[in-house]
């Protein structure tokens, strides 16, 4: 049994009922060893400090990553016409916690404790699910998934922690000695370029004409396409009302869960503001004053006369890198966040090829029979990988299109929406100062909280 973890602790977490859970759950601010000043209700706390063990914060680095294998439910012809539907459009096959769109599993994870600032790896599943859990298992597997990117909490100076920081009053409670922070990135190029490619599967005179409203609404690369009939141009899609692809909203359902966990092991949780996501990021914008922070590689278009119109940029210093964008991560050589974008890649035809590959080349998961047998029973998965659609070549090439007009005409890729979208949240995990709450608040603990010292 490791020293610092409970199998009492976490029996009563793999126990805790998930309706009282839901509705115990209540953001919980103060944590262990922290002052509030508020005047009459102001409170000096007589603890120190007590960080989460690393049990209960294996716990939470496992709620962030696989829990089991995604099914593809779904028809492979129209029941009507008896064409092919495209029925495989994940990127992924192995399940979270949260639903995720063709299931892309674009959130990334850093994790912010006393001892440093880490990047989450994504592990396979735990063969056998929660019933193998036991405390040295998720211990061990959350030392394989984190990658140290500093020896130190990130923050900035005491004296900077105002806006664009923090916000407000979070400056004196978030990211506090002590606390586990939780910050969502999610990499919505690879999900783009899929759900570009899903979108052109639709029936004949369903598929839409893009146009690109940072460029008076002209077609996105898509003349040819439109001329030989392949899509409809009584059906126009703006690239800004595509957005982010719905792509953002897994990290928010992730954060969601790892709030329910901390109730369930009767921590404090709090879902706030973060760093603001440009200065916690390394965005060129900020680093002057704040440093590069997370270092992520930014990309920053070049001017260009059109840009006045399409963007409202001069060619000033002051608005040199108004659309520069993050693009991916890099630590020790290693790309632990690789946008499908240029500069990784040559050109956009390169990137839509490896996001094509990744499913149906030699070494993608649409040609790995084992990875399916995981999933089916019997010879269910090679009938299921025979005989369900892939991509046709036009909606290739078409994305190709699309995809290396964007990069031709902004100098970025996507234009519409980030490359690396941070949601702006992140979650606080913590010990919680009970008698604050006690003091102050009717019924201001669940029974989980106050009985948390005694469980773990």
């Amino acid at each position: 049994m490791p020293k610092d973890g409970s199998s009492k602790g976490l029996d009563a977490f793999l126990n805790a009922p998930l309706a009282r859970t839901l509705w115990n759950r209540r953001t919980k601010r103060v944590s262990r060893g922290s002052n509030v000043v508020a005047g009459s209700l102001s409170w000096k706390s007589e603890n120190d400090r007590s960080p989460l063990s690393p049990l209960q914060e294996a716990i939470l680095i496992a709620a962030t990553g696989a829990s089991g294998m995604t099914m593809p439910d779904r028809p492979f012809f129209d029941d009507e016409s008896g064409n092919p539907i495209m029925s495989k459009p994940n990127l992924l096959m192995e399940g979270r916690t949260a639903g995720s769109p063709d299931n892309a599993q674009g959130t990334h994870f850093f994790m912010i404790n006393d001892s440093g600032t880490y990047f989450l790896r994504r592990l396979d599943p735990v063969d056998g699910g929660i019933g193998n859990w036991t405390p040295e298992v998720l211990i061990d597997r959350a030392e394989q998934a984190k990658v140290q990117i500093l020896d130190r909490r990130l923050d900035v100076p005491g004296d900077m922690r105002d806006f664009p920081a923090y916000l407000d009053a979070n400056r004196f409670l978030s990211n506090t000695s002590g606390s586990t922070m939780f910050f969502p990135v999610v990499d919505l190029s690879h999900q783009y370029i899929n759900a570009l490619m899903y979108l052109l599967t639709q029936p004949d005179k369903a598929r839409p004409v893009f146009v690109d409203d940072r460029n008076f609404y002209q077609p996105a690369g898509v003349k040819k396409w439109i001329k030989n009939g392949f899509l409809n141009p009584e059906i126009k899609i703006p690239l800004g009302m595509l957005g982010q692809m719905r792509t953002q909203i897994e990290a928010d359902l992730l954060v969601q869960n790892l709030f329910l966990v901390t109730e369930a092991m009767g921590l404090g949780g709090w879902v706030h503001a973060a760093i603001s996501p440009p200065v916690l990021m390394g965005d060129p914008k900020f680093s002057d004053r704040y440093g590069k922070m997370l270092h992520f590689d930014y990309v920053t278009p070049k001017w260009r006369v059109l840009d006045l119109l399409r963007w409202h940029t001069l060619p000033v210093a002051a608005m040199k890198h108004v659309r520069a964008h993050a693009v991916g991560l890099r630590h020790h050589g290693e790309h632990l966040i690789k946008g499908k974008c240029p500069p990784y890649y040559q050109t956009m035809s390169d990137a839509v090829d490896a996001v094509v590959a990744g499913k149906f080349g030699p070494d993608g998961i649409y040609k790995n029979e084992a990875l399916f047998d995981r999933i089916y029973k019997g010879e269910f998965g090679r009938k299921y990988l025979e005989e369900a659609g892939e991509y046709e070549q036009d909606v290739i090439e078409c994305a190709r299109d699309i995809c290396n007009y964007i990069h031709k005409t902004h100098g970025r890729f996507p234009a519409h929406c980030e490359a690396i979208h941070a949601p702006g949240i992140w979650l606080q995990a913590h010990r919680v100062e009970n008698e604050y709450y006690d003091t102050y608040f009717d019924k201001g603990l669940t029974a989980a909280q106050a009985e948390h010292d005694s469980i773990w």
